[in-house]
């Protein structure tokens, strides 16, 4: 769900894009495992602070639940997994950020190695020796650790953004976690009774053999296989987590690290503060470094022009969760070396419908007013919230330019992308609602998102629907939006979240299957608690079709099915301006998350 962008505005064709992706990938395979990134900007200098300033909360401190990309940003420092991406340096390829390198396994698996069964079924991963739990003693993380994570993802209190990844390709995954919601879905989940669900129950494809040995069994080979291992949801969980009830206010001041850094401090929606942690060997870690002393978040600056202003003073050295100020991107493109535009292959924003709300006689659930609603935004106007052609362009399909599955077309047209009002009527009069209706919208309360809801809520205005506003705090909203009960309470019709892949290359998954596949559990990335059977079984068919080029039509069908379907209305593609204090040297930039990897940078101690 996130990613970065350097020094001058680069832009990636979605074919050049897409074809480099895939060779990457499947070079890798091959090819002996790349080694990170290493600093751009002469010798590292240990030591200082980093401090990053902004608006919001985390959404979660569990790695389990995290899908929040400000705060996998700083998950980073304190959580691994069995593989990492890397970040690359200003005006350097940005596909080798794609390129999946081995973390806490001591190689990537491949038939040669062992690692990998000819039939592509079983993957038996190695752990690397040194990396330890901050417990007292520090203690060796072991393949029973990554079990008990794995056996975490689809808890029914907090859950995972994403566990179709896991579901539709793990030996016994989906059977494991029916049966886990199911036993849940009247008893209270305590920390007890649902350590003891975990502790009593297996998962036929995640085994460890012994200590030092984790064992995958698929039920059809993935291609994207290790990708999905990179990700936070399938991050090691030490045994202390059995204590606690999963990222409850008790569980985010007890997180134990297995990175550089660890927390210590949290005060939900005031600050957060890491640093370094003892336990952690720089020869145990071949992606992080531990060169700053100390990380810290300060939250309640709502405003980007406050933050941009800090930055530029002296006071603080990133941005936390908000975005370079619209107005400053003209001066500061013409001749900041600080500033970096990086290219962009996203959803953001998009605006997703609750299909359970009954609020205006049910009408979210209506093919015509969603439909309405599709041809009633200017996309135009939303672009030019984020800084117009240079940042953002008019987006028409569910999966962005960039992205495999990608084919222009757009069955909503209206003209230059600028709404049309006289449409929107009509089909609501056709849907019954001559005289109108009235909804509500869902928004974060900082950044552009008050802008986006107010250009949004001005077109479906002019053709008769009245919007309320449910104004967010930052850091709440996607928490929000994943827990079922707020859309099956009614609390909201609409809202305008982002959406980043979760990893490039083979990615024909990373957009389709958290958003769209059937999921309405907690933690779930389908907000609206869509579903279709048409969409299901297009995904399941894309992702057992070994033919890149025919999953790739079956990834577009879906995206064909869920536009048909009027359950999102895509509004930008975007570029990600970053911004960052002068002293900071060695920002690598992660496309995946598009932020810089704050445990690879170090600070100038030359620099104010």
């Amino acid at each position: 769900m996130a990613s970065l962008r350097h020094l001058s505005i680069i832009t990636v064709a979605a074919a050049t894009l897409l074809a480099t992706s895939c060779a990457t990938e499947n070079g890798a395979k091959n090819s002996a495992p790349p080694t990170a990134t290493a600093p751009s900007s002469g010798s590292p200098v240990a030591g200082g602070t980093l401090r990053l300033v902004g608006s919001g909360d985390v959404d979660h401190l569990d790695p389990t639940s995290i899908y929040y990309v400000v705060t996998i940003g700083i998950m980073r420092g304190y959580s691994r997994q069995l593989f990492a991406l890397q970040g690359v340096a200003a005006g350097a390829d940005t596909t080798k950020g794609y390129e999946v390198l081995p973390d806490i396994a001591t190689e990537l698996p491949t038939e040669a190695n062992g690692g990998l069964s000819a039939d592509k079924l079983t993957y038996t991963i190695k752990l690397r020796d040194g990396v330890q739990w901050d417990t007292q003693p520090p203690r060796q993380v072991t393949a029973s650790d990554f079990v008990r994570g794995f056996k975490r993802i689809c808890n029914p209190v907090a859950g995972s953004g994403a566990p179709g990844y896991y579901t539709s390709t793990i030996k016994g995954m989906a059977e494991y976690c029916d049966a886990y919601i199911k036993a849940f879905e009247k008893a209270k989940p305590t920390a007890k009774a649902l350590a003891d669900f975990q502790n009593g129950h297996d998962i036929a494809g995640v085994q460890a053999k012994d200590d030092k040995t984790v064992v995958f069994t698929l039920t059809q080979p993935a291609g994207d296989f290790l990708n999905v291992l990179s990700l936070n949801f399938a991050s090691a969980a030490p045994q202390e987590y059995d204590q606690y009830v999963p990222d409850d206010a008790t569980f985010r001041q007890h997180v134990i690290s297995n990175g550089p850094y660890k927390i210590t401090s949290y005060v939900a929606t005031k600050s957060i503060k890491l640093e370094k942690n003892p336990a952690w060997k720089q020869e145990s870690d071949p992606i992080r470094h531990q060169y700053v002393n100390a990380i810290e978040v300060k939250m309640g600056v709502a405003e980007p022009d406050a933050v941009q202003q800090q930055l530029e003073a002296g006071s603080a050295d990133l941005s936390w969760d908000l975005p370079v100020p619209t107005a400053q991107i003209p001066r500061l493109k013409s001749n900041d070396p600080n500033f970096t535009i990086y290219p962009g292959a996203v959803t953001n924003p998009y605006v997703v419908f609750n299909l359970q709300s009954k609020n205006a006689g049910g009408a979210m659930g209506k093919l015509k007013v969603r439909q309405a609603i599709e041809y009633a935004i200017n996309k135009t106007a939303i672009a030019k919230i984020y800084g117009g052609a240079d940042v953002a362009t008019a987006l028409h399909t569910v999966i962005p330019p960039g992205n495999i599955g990608y084919q222009e077309y757009n069955p909503y047209p209206t003209p230059n992308d600028q709404g049309d009002p006289a449409k929107c009527k009509q089909m609501l009069s056709e849907a019954g609602y001559p005289d109108g209706l009235t909804l509500i919208g869902a928004f974060r309360n900082a950044g552009n998102h008050p802008a986006n809801f107010q250009s949004y809520s001005a077109d479906l205005k002019k053709c008769g629907i009245t919007v309320k506003g449910l104004p967010l705090r930052q850091g709440d909203y996607y928490t929000y939006l994943q827990t079922p009960s707020h859309a099956k309470n009614s609390e909201w019709d609409l809202s305008a979240p982002g959406w980043i892949p979760d990893w490039y290359g083979n990615n024909g998954r990373a957009v389709m299957q958290p958003l769209f596949q059937t999921n309405c559990n907690a933690g779930t990335s389908n907000y609206g608690c869509y579903s279709n059977p048409k969409v299901d079984d297009l995904i399941k068919q894309a992702l057992a079709e070994t033919d890149q080029a025919k999953a790739a039509a079956l990834w577009h069908q879906a995206d064909q099915t869920v536009l048909g379907d009027a359950v999102m209305v895509p509004l930008n593609n975007q570029n990600t301006p970053l911004y960052k204090n002068k002293r900071v040297q060695n920002a690598l930039y992660l496309p995946s998350y598009q932020i810089y990897d704050v445990t690879n940078l170090w600070l100038n101690p030359n620099t104010p």
